[in-house]
């Protein structure tokens, strides 16, 4: 049980040190790009179609993207243990 412990913490500190602490300066660069403005558009057009606040419409936008994402890095791991039981299998890569 301590060595999970000790792992875990390990863990954990090892993403402290990934972390970019200019998030200020990466917020307000990423708030005057063209695609935040596009999304801003989008949610606008989302609540009047659908007759909800921005704030849900924001929320469904959220939600989806973060679902694609999930679909996508699921995809992604499913495609590399597929290799990786192929490269096991001693059957050749394929590209």
């Amino acid at each position: 049980m301590e060595s999970i412990q000790l792992l875990n913490t390990a863990i954990i500190k090892s993403k402290e040190k990934k972390i970019d602490n200019s998030y200020e300066e990466r917020l307000a660069k990423i708030n005057q790009s063209p695609a935040i403005d596009a999304i801003n558009k989008s949610i606008s057009i989302l609540a009047e179609s659908q007759k909800i606040s921005r704030d849900q419409a924001a929320l469904q936008v959220i939600e989806a993207i973060r679902e694609l994402d999930s679909i996508w890095a699921d995809y992604v791991t499913m495609e590399g243990i597929d290799r990786l039981k192929a490269m096991l299998r001693g059957e050749p890569p394929q590209h």
